[in-house]
C-alpha cells in the first residue's frame, strides 16, 4: 500500500490502539494487498475514551462490555450490578486497553 495513506490512517486512528503496535500495524499495513483498502478505511474502531465515560457513567449495568463485544462479561456484570461495584472500578481502569485490544483484533481481520 501507498505510505502516504497508511501514515494518514495510522495518524487519524492512533488513539484506537496500543502505542507499542503502532510500528507493527504500520508494517502491516503497508504490506497488505491494495484491495482491501476500501474495507479498512471503512471499519468503525471504537472510541477508548468514550468506553471509559460509558464505564464511570453506566458501567454497572455492563454497557461498556457490550459495546466493545464481550456479551458474556456484560451479562456477568448487568447481572451482579458490577460485581456489587467492585468490578465496574476495576473495569475503570481496564476498560481503555479491552477497547484497544478489540480494535486491533478487528483489524487484524481485514489485513
Amino acid at each position: 500500500m501507498e505510505e502516504n495513506k497508511v501514515d494518514m490512517f495510522i495518524m487519524a486512528n492512533g488513539k484506537n490502539f496500543e502505542s507499542h503496535m503502532v510500528p507493527r500495524i504500520r508494517e502491516r499495513l503497508l504490506n497488505a494487498d491494495e484491495s482491501k483498502w476500501s474495507l479498512i478505511q471503512s471499519l468503525d474502531f471504537k472510541n477508548p475514551t468514550m468506553l471509559l465515560i460509558i464505564s464511570i457513567l453506566i458501567g454497572y449495568l455492563g454497557v461498556d462490555r457490550f459495546v466493545i463485544g464481550d456479551v458474556g462479561l456484560g451479562i456477568g456484570k448487568l447481572l451482579t450490578c458490577g460485581g456489587l461495584g467492585i468490578w465496574t472500578i476495576i473495569d475503570w481502569f481496564l476498560i481503555m486497553g479491552a477497547t484497544r485490544e478489540k480494535n486491533i483484533q478487528k483489524l487484524q481481520q481485514y489485513i
